[in-house]
């Protein structure tokens, strides 16, 4: 069958009795007769030669072929839904802007490069979401999202066509609230064998690296709890549960939100964040801002 042969419209009422559950509650739903509604819903059955209603009770239910259908017709409506609202936006004075973050990256860095796109030149309408890198580069993909901040890069592949781009690398060091701070600053770094250690996850390269600048020290390892989420991490670093790596440039913003201080710098070791981007060329002027911002945080 071609797509042109489908009839979207019977797709509709198909659609809305599977979701009422009744060709009565659809028919007052689209203010149509029932007698309409089911004459097309046969038209669609015979079109597509499967039965995709069954009776449950007083009502009806997708068949297992309607169910299938149902997913893909709840995919259509939601993109009808979104190309709407993307010819509004498109004729709004505000330029919109929609970003994934990846759990791994620090909120204060992720404001620090986002807050220049709130303000002239840019002014964009922001619209930030958390999620899995995958999960956020399938969207950013269908064009959902237009640019996801990553701890990683991503390759670019046949089937994806997705660009990274390095946000500049940021010096890290240890931080710890006032108890572990009047500890462990004293006879840095000696003093951090098995110093209570807060990380990210071990995928994350910055903990690769952590755990490298210790053995390149001599100094055992504690690690007291792992996190995915950076915010989580430094929560729990404020309560005094254990160290944490974060950026040097951050310094006066982790005192005044977490009051944790800065124990040491961790030489040699750094995180890189990524803007990745459908685009090999910058030209998503908010984009170009955010690249701007990095450059200026970064050391």
């Amino acid at each position: 069958m071609h797509p042109s042969d489908l009839n979207f419209r019977h797709l509709l009422y198909f659609w809305a009795v599977a979701r009422e559950g009744s060709i009565t509650r659809a028919a007052e739903t689209l203010g149509l007769s029932v007698q309409a509604i089911s004459t097309q819903l046969s038209q669609l059955e015979v079109q597509l030669g499967q039965a995709l209603l069954v009776p449950r009770g007083r009502g009806l239910t997708p068949s297992e072929s309607g169910r299938l259908v149902l997913g893909y017709a709840d995919q259509i409506f939601q993109l009808g839904t979104e190309l709407k609202e993307a010819l509004a936006t498109a004729q709004a004075p505000q330029r919109r802007l929609s970003v994934g973050l990846t759990d791994a990256i620090p909120k204060l860095v992720a404001f620090r490069l986002l807050e220049v796109t709130l303000n002239p030149p840019v002014d964009c309408q922001l619209t930030c979401r958390e999620g899995e890198l995958d999960n956020l580069i399938t969207d950013l993909a269908l064009h959902r999202l237009d640019l996801v901040l990553s701890h990683r890069p991503v390759a670019p592949s046949a089937n994806l066509k997705v660009y990274s781009h390095p946000l500049g690398s940021l010096s890290m060091a240890l931080y710890g609230n006032d108890t572990l701070w009047r500890l462990y600053t004293t006879d840095f770094p000696r003093q951090l064998n098995q110093a209570p250690l807060l990380l990210p996850m071990s995928e994350n390269p910055l903990r690769q690296a952590v755990e490298e600048w210790f053995r390149k020290r001599g100094l055992a390892l504690k690690v007291r709890a792992e996190f995915s989420d950076s915010a989580l991490l430094k929560t729990f670093g404020r309560a005094g549960v254990g160290i944490f790596p974060a950026p040097t440039a951050l310094a006066e913003d982790l005192w005044a939100q977490f009051g944790v201080r800065q124990i040491g710098v961790l030489d040699g070791v750094s995180e890189t964040c990524f803007a990745i981007s459908t685009e090999r060329r910058i030209q998503h002027p908010a984009l170009q801002a955010i690249l701007d911002a990095a450059s200026r945080i970064a050391n």
